[in-house]
C-alpha cells in the first residue's frame, strides 16, 4: 500500500486493524443506479476508512489508484474539509484490493474497485463527504458521552465545548467514537463553507516522489526474489509451440502458453537472456492473419463506412429524414475521417512482483483494476480469496492499460513455478508490441447547415472494432458501453435531424481502453465536421457553435470563456498563424480548446493553447491545470505522430524511436480558465484529450486551407534509433 504525506508504511493487516481499534468509518450507502450512487441518495458499498492515531493525524484509505492525476490529494481534501482538518494532519493511502463480495473500496459509479473513465472524483465526492460527516457526528457524540455538554467541530482535528470552550483532540475521542452506532449518512449535515475544497493545497504524493521514497511497481523489492522477463510471439496472437527448458544466462525458463519467461538474478540479465535465446522458441501462429493486418482492416472499414452491413447498430434516430435534411441544406459536407490504432505508451512498463507459496499469495501491482486481481490470482493458484493479498503501488502512468491482468497472471505463474518471489518486467518492445490497443476507426460524417449556420441534419457512421464484442461482454453482439459512439450521441448541439450509426469492424488485434476511449476518435470527427460546414457556409466556427449551443448555458459559458481567453473572435493573429477551435461535453464536464499553429501543412508547430473548462465543483485547481497540460501533451503526441500498424499480425512499433512523443522544446504556451461552478464534480483526467486533434486539424485548415482528415498528421515520424529496452 502506498503511503503519502508522512513516512509511515501500512500493510494490509494494518488497515484491517483500523477497524475496532481506532475510529474507522466503513461508509455504506445503498443505491439503485450509478447516478444515484454518485448523488449519494441511496446505498451501496463504498470504502473510506478513516484512522485517527495518537498524534491526531487522520489516515484516509482510498480505493482510487494514484497514477499521477492527483486523486489521493483530491479525495483527501474532500474528507479533510468536512472534518476541518489542518492539511498537515492528513495522510492518504491507496487501499489494497479487497476480497470482500461487497467491496468497501468500490468506485460507486462502477460498483467495482477500479480507476478509469474520469470517474474517481465523480463517484466518491459526495459519499466521502458524507462519510466524513458521519465521523464528525460520532466524534461529537463521543465527546458528549465522555465529558458531558454540547460540542461542535473546530479546526485542527479538535472539538470544542459550546459553553466552556474546552477542547479535545480527535485522538482522545476516537476509541469511544468507534463503539457508537453511526448515524444515517443521508441525515448528516454537510459543510456549506469550504476552506480546503477549491484551494491549491500541496499534493500529498509529491514529497515521496521527490525524495525517492515513493514505491512504484518497479521499485518493489522482496527478500530472496528472482527477476523475470518475457518474450511473446512476434505475430500477435501466437502461442508457444516449443521452448527450451534451460537457457544461457537464465536460472529458469517458464513456458507461459502465450509467452516464455526467462528468470535470472536481476532484470537486465533476464532481458538479455530472453533476447539471446529468442531463436530457440518455436511459435504456433494464428490461422487468420488478415484480421490482424492494418491494410486489410482499413480496406474493410472503407467499404463498410460507405455501405454498412447487417451488423449496423443505430444509436440515435431523431427527426424525419436525416439524409434528406443534409442533402437539402444550403451547405453540406460528406467527409470521412480515419484514425489509427494507438498504444498506451506508459512511462512505466508493465511489471508485477508476486510471492506464491503453497498456502498464500502476496502481490505488489501498479494497477488500475484491483477488482479483477484477487479472482484472477485465485484462478491461477487455486488459493482461496482470503489467502491472497494485493497491494497497490504508484503507477508510472496507467492510461487504461493497467486495468488489465495479463502481466499479473504471468508473474503469478512464474512465482508458482519457481517456488520463490519474482519481479516480472516487460521490456519496452514487449510492452509496445503486446498492448491492448485503442481501436482504429473510419468515420463518415454528412452534415448540412443553412446560410445562417444553423445545422439542419447529421448522418454519422462509425466503423471501428468493438472492445466488448471482442471480449464477449456484449450480449447479442451489441457493443454498448464500449465508447464506440461516445462523443457522437447526445450531442449538446441543436441538430433536429440526427442519425448515429455504429458498424463493428471484426479484428483479432487485442483491444483496450485508452485515455478518453471513444471520445478520442468521435470528437475528432464531429468537431472537424462542424468546422468544415462552418467554413463552407462562411460562418465563424465559434459563432456557429454558439448558435447551436444556445439551449445549454454551461456549454455557452465555456465557448465564451475560451473566446475571451484566446481572442478567437476578436484578436488579429500574426501573419503565418492559424487558429482552431474544438468543443466537448463529456465525462461530466464541458471543455473548449483553441490552438494556434504556425508553419505549413508539411511542418506544423503548435505555439499556443487556450483551454476553458467547466468541471463542476473544482477540488484542487492546481491538479486540474496539470491535467489540462498533460492532456494537451497526450493529445498532441497522438494527433501528430501516434499510430500502431500491423503487418500480418506483427506490430510495427517497437520503442519511442518510432512512437513519437512531444518533446519539451515543442510544448506550446498553455493558458487556461476554470469556470467556477456549483455543479457536482465532473471528470478532468480524460476530458482535455479528445479536443486536441480536431482543434489542431481546424487550425491547420485555417492556416493553410488544407483539410487533414487522417490521423496521425505525420505518420512514420521517428526520433532516431532506439534500443530493445
Amino acid at each position: 500500500m502506498t503511503t503519502t504525506n508522512q513516512s509511515q508504511n501500512f500493510t494490509r493487516r494494518d488497515v484491517s486493524k483500523m477497524i475496532g481499534t481506532a475510529l474507522t468509518i466503513p461508509f455504506t450507502v445503498g443505491l439503485s443506479t450509478r447516478e444515484a450512487i454518485a448523488a449519494g441518495t441511496t446505498t451501496a458499498a463504498l470504502g473510506a476508512y478513516l484512522k485517527i492515531d495518537a498524534l491526531n493525524n487522520v489516515t484516509i484509505a482510498i480505493g482510487a489508484t494514484e497514477m499521477g492525476q492527483g486523486i489521493l490529494t483530491g479525495l483527501a481534501q474532500v474528507v479533510a474539509e468536512e472534518l476541518k482538518l489542518n492539511w498537515s494532519q492528513v495522510v492518504a493511502v491507496q487501499a489494497d484490493a479487497s476480497s470482500l463480495s461487497s467491496n468497501p473500496f468500490a468506485n460507486p459509479l462502477f460498483r467495482a474497485q477500479l480507476t478509469g473513465g474520469s470517474t474517481s472524483m465523480r463517484g466518491w465526492y459526495l459519499p466521502l463527504r458524507k462519510a466524513a460527516a458521519v465521523a464528525r457526528d460520532m466524534l461529537l457524540a463521543a465527546a458528549t458521552q465522555l465529558y458531558g455538554g454540547t460540542w461542535s467541530l473546530t479546526t485542527g482535528g479538535r472539538v470544542i465545548n459550546t459553553t466552556t470552550n474546552a477542547t479535545h483532540n480527535f485522538s482522545e475521542l476516537a476509541a469511544t467514537a468507534a463503539t457508537l452506532t453511526p448515524p444515517d449518512a443521508n441525515s448528516v449535515t454537510l459543510t456549506s463553507s469550504f476552506q480546503l475544497i477549491g484551494r491549491r493545497v500541496p499534493r500529498l504524493d509529491v514529497p515521496a516522489k521527490t525524495n525517492g521514497s515513493a514505491m512504484f511497481g518497479l521499485d518493489v523489492r522482496v527478500p530472496g526474489m528472482a527477476y523475470a522477463a518475457v518474450l511473446h510471439c512476434p505475430t500477435n496472437g501466437g502461442t508457444v509451440a516449443s521452448a527450451p527448458t534451460s537457457a544461457v544466462g537464465a536460472t529458469n525458463v517458464i513456458n507461459l502458453g502465450n509467452a516464455v519467461a526467462f528468470v535470472a538474478n536481476d532484470t537486465w540479465s533476464a532481458m538479455r537472456a530472453a533476447s539471446a535465446n529468442a531463436s530457440q522458441i518455436r511459435w504456433t501462429l494464428p490461422a487468420n492473419l488478415t484480421s490482424r493486418d492494418t491494410a486489410a482492416l482499413s480496406a474493410a472499414a472503407k467499404s463498410l463506412v460507405a455501405s454498412p452491413n447487417a451488423t449496423t447498430h443505430v444509436y440515435e434516430n431523431i427527426g424525419a429524414n436525416q439524409a434528406q435534411a443534409v442533402s437539402g441544406a444550403s451547405f453540406k459536407i460528406d467527409s470521412t475521417y480515419n484514425l489509427p490504432f494507438l498504444a498506451h505508451a506508459c512511462m512505466e512498463v508493465l511489471n508485477c512482483t508476486v510471492s506464491v507459496t503453497s498456502n498464500s499469495c502476496e502481490a505488489w501491482v501498479p494497477t488500475q483494476g484491483q477488482q479483477f486481481l484477487i479472482p484472477t490470482i485465485a484462478a491461477v493458484t487455486g488459493l482461496a480469496a482470503s489467502a491472497i493479498s494485493v497491494h497497490t503501488t504508484f503507477l508510472g502512468g496507467g492510461l487504461g492499460r493497467k486495468i488489465e491482468t495479463d502481466f499479473v497472471i504471468q508473474a503469478v505463474k512464474v512465482s508458482k513455478a519457481i517456488g520463490k518471489p519474482v519481479k516480472l518486467t516487460w521490456s519496452r518492445t514487449q510492452d509496445f508490441q503486446n498492448d491492448k490497443y485503442r481501436p482504429n476507426a473510419a468515420i463518415r460524417v454528412q452534415l448540412g447547415c443553412d446560410n445562417t449556420g444553423t445545422m439542419k441534419g447529421l448522418v454519422y457512421r462509425n466503423v471501428s472494432p468493438s472492445i466488448n464484442i471482442q471480449r464477449n461482454t456484449a450480449p447479442g453482439n451489441n457493443p454498448e458501453d464500449t465508447g464506440a459512439v461516445a462523443g457522437a450521441t447526445a450531442l449538446p448541439y441543436d441538430i433536429q435531424n440526427r442519425l448515429i450509426e455504429y458498424v463493428p469492424l471484426p479484428t483479432d488485434i487485442p483491444l483496450g481502453y485508452w485515455r478518453s476511449v471513444g471520445e478520442s476518435y468521435n470528437t475528432f470527427a464531429i468537431e472537424s465536421a462542424v468546422d468544415e460546414v462552418a467554413r463552407a457556409s462562411g460562418v465563424n466556427p465559434l459563432q456557429l457553435r454558439r448558435s447551436a449551443l444556445a439551449n445549454d448555458a454551461r456549454a455557452l459559458a465555456v465557448i465564451d470563456a475560451v473566446d475571451q481567453l484566446s481572442g478567437y473572435s476578436t484578436a488579429s493573429l500574426p501573419a503565418g498563424t492559424g487558429k482552431g477551435l474544438a468543443f466537448l461535453k463529456g465525462f461530466g464536464s464541458y471543455i473548449a480548446l483553441v490552438l494556434h499553429v504556425t508553419g505549413t501543412a508539411a511542418a506544423i508547430r503548435v505555439t499556443r493553447a487556450f483551454y476553458a473548462l467547466d468541471c463542476g465543483q473544482v477540488i484542487n485547481p492546481d491538479a486540474v491545470e496539470a491535467q489540462l497540460q498533460g492532456g494537451l501533451v497526450h493529445g498532441l503526441s497522438a494527433a501528430l505522430w501516434g499510430q500502431v500498424t500491423f503487418v500480418n499480425g506483427m506490430a510495427q512499433v517497437r520503442n519511442f524511436d518510432n512512437y513519437r512523443l512531444l518533446r519539451m522544446a515543442e510544448m506550446p504556451v498553455v493558458k487556461s480558465t476554470i469556470i467556477q461552478s456549483s455543479a457536482s464534480p465532473g471528470g478532468v483526467g480524460e476530458t482535455p484529450v479528445p479536443v486536441v486533434a480536431p482543434a489542431l486539424a481546424n487550425a491547420i485548415a485555417n492556416l493553410t486551407g488544407t483539410r487533414l482528415r487522417n490521423l496521425p498528421l505525420y505518420p512514420g515520424a521517428n526520433m532516431g534509433e532506439g534500443g530493445e529496452d
